[in-house]
């Protein structure tokens, strides 16, 4: 065989191993449509450090840090799903159990904080010099902001590289804010610069981008954006004591006002907000509740619950529930039993992710796992098939390809959505 005669053969064994090949070569096989959602927008509540999900969203048995004696060390309550349970201090979620999936049964082979925390962001592993994006700039990429005027993707705490854009370029990375009086980091004008003088700094801004070399191209571009969002409607936005005094108690403190102020963005245009939960270390430790930080994790437990359930019902009441996606994230759960401080260490091979609104058919829980949330006995799910299902909820293709220099990378590695909770 000839050079010529090979590549031909091998382009046309390349063609017919696509999709489209392969239905061209077996016009009579049936292939698995994919679900897709119509959510228009996405909240996703992180909670750093690794929440208990024994403690919260998949409590077991009842058991007590002051003994020892393994299992959950909260009392146990009926949700609005019949036969799902959360712990006490869960209880307002749990009456809004039906608006809510608890993925009881992720898992992941990494106990290291940071990269467990780029793995459940990317839902890939850190490998070689490739930098794989967040689902939230692959949001932002896919589906853009719903309105000129706003970001696609907005952060709601401290920025590092595993919520960034990766390999996508800056374009499609985030705007962000560490407090919610302030607003975005550098937005707001200076008092003793009045609007004319502002003006004519930014006409002479765009004198200096129109030279710009191709190196300082990214910057200038984030330059404009910045320029461009920090208008008075967008700031607006920021404005939390414009909400009834009654709805902002409701919420509760800092992280509350960040969960009230992610419906403001939602209200905006913007398409993903991520909301870090990880701040004000209430029990000491935050969601890292090794030794002490669990003894005082009841009131974390209950910070969460009452931002968590206000926000669904906020979302219902304005009828926004149905298009936006709410994701509660963790890098990873906590064992059942107890270390010697009394407290937990760390459980990667099963632990809970969770999921409410965005119109999908919620019941609760999916999966289940053993008596001490442990093992997983039914309905396993990867972080990739986790990733999957939030894509194919926000109406994402999660088998497409995005480039990655001459490499074509698949939104997701080879992750499958939760058919389960689509219509």
């Amino acid at each position: 065989m000839n050079r010529r005669t090979f590549l031909s053969h091998a382009a046309t064994a390349a063609a017919a191993a696509t999709l489209p090949g392969l239905l061209r070569a077996n016009p009579g096989a049936q292939v698995l449509s994919l679900p897709k959602g119509k959510a228009e927008h996405c909240i996703f509540i992180w909670l750093g450090g690794g929440m208990s999900q024994i403690d919260t969203f998949d409590p077991k048995k009842r058991g007590s840090s002051k003994t020892r004696t393994a299992g959950t060390d909260y009392d146990l309550v009926d949700t609005a799903v019949p036969g799902v349970k959360f712990t006490e201090p869960m209880a307002k979620s749990a009456r809004l159990a039906e608006q809510i999936t608890v993925v009881r049964t992720v898992h992941h082979t990494i106990g290291e904080h940071g990269l467990a925390t780029n793995f459940v962001h990317t839902g890939r592993p850190v490998s070689g010099s490739t930098i794989y994006p967040s689902f939230g700039s692959i949001i932002a990429h896919e589906r853009g902001a719903v309105y000129e005027k706003v970001p696609a993707y907005l952060l709601i705490g401290y920025p590092n590289v595993s919520r960034g854009p990766g390999f996508l370029g800056p374009k499609h990375g985030y705007i962000y804010l560490t407090d919610t009086e302030s607003g975005p980091a550098g937005f707001s004008p200076v008092d003793r610069i009045d609007g004319e003088r502002a003006q004519r700094r930014q006409s002479t801004l765009k004198l200096l981008q129109g030279r710009e070399e191709e190196s300082l191209s990214s910057y200038a571009e984030l330059q404009r954006e910045a320029l461009r969002l920090a208008g008075p409607d967008f700031m607006r936005t920021f404005k939390l004591d414009q909400e009834p005094a009654a709805l902002r108690q409701a919420y509760g403190g800092e992280f509350g006002q960040r969960c009230l102020l992610s419906r403001r963005l939602v209200q905006a245009g913007v398409r993903f907000i991520e909301v870090s939960h990880n701040l004000n270390f209430i029990n000491g430790a935050g969601w890292d509740t090794h030794n002490a930080g669990h003894q005082n994790q009841y009131g974390l437990v209950q910070e969460l619950d009452s931002a968590f359930s206000t926000l669904i019902t906020d979302l219902q009441d304005k009828k926004l529930l149905d298009k936006t996606l709410i994701v509660i994230g963790t890098e990873f759960g906590r064992p059942g039993s107890f270390d010697a401080g009394g407290g937990r260490g760390h459980q990667e091979r099963s632990f809970s992710l969770i999921l409410a609104g965005g119109g999908l058919k919620h019941r609760g829980a999916y999966g289940v796992t053993d008596d001490l949330s442990a093992k997983i006995v039914e309905n396993r799910v990867s972080v990739p098939d986790f990733h999957a299902t939030i894509h194919a909820a926000m109406g994402i293709d999660p088998t497409k390809n995005l480039g990655a220099g001459s490499r074509p990378v698949p939104i997701t590695d080879g992750g499958k959505p939760i058919t389960a909770l689509f219509a």
